[in-house]
């Protein structure tokens, strides 16, 4: 299995939701399976949300990364393949902060809170 790590935001999110599968556009795979390069997917792929989030209006500018689990890196995903999102707190949270991890039956609920 190889697990992608893809910048989103929270509209984007709840169009993905919507249409079942998310984008991997720009999505980052980690070197290896260690928890430091996972980490450091997971973080490059925050950088690179932060820079899709930048012009959207208050509220909607937390950091979103989509993890997906697929057979290889030129799978197509489905919602299926959603192991879990990640998601800053607020819209003022540091480019250094961790972002919080939602289960993939909690994204509903993110996104009803929106």
């Amino acid at each position: 299995m190889t697990r992608r790590y893809a910048p989103s935001t929270l509209p984007r999110l709840a169009e993905d939701r919507e249409a079942d599968g998310p984008r991997l556009v720009d999505a980052v795979v980690a070197s290896d399976d260690g928890e430091e390069s996972e980490y450091a997917a997971l973080m490059t792929a925050a950088d690179a949300s932060a820079e899709l989030v930048a012009g959207l209006p208050d509220g909607r500018r937390r950091r979103v990364v989509v993890v997906v689990e697929t057979a290889d890196v030129a799978s197509p995903a489905t919602w299926r393949d959603v192991v879990a999102v990640h998601v800053d707190s607020d819209d003022d949270a540091d480019p250094d902060d961790d972002l919080a991890w939602w289960a993939t039956q909690e994204v509903d609920d993110l996104l009803a809170s929106l």
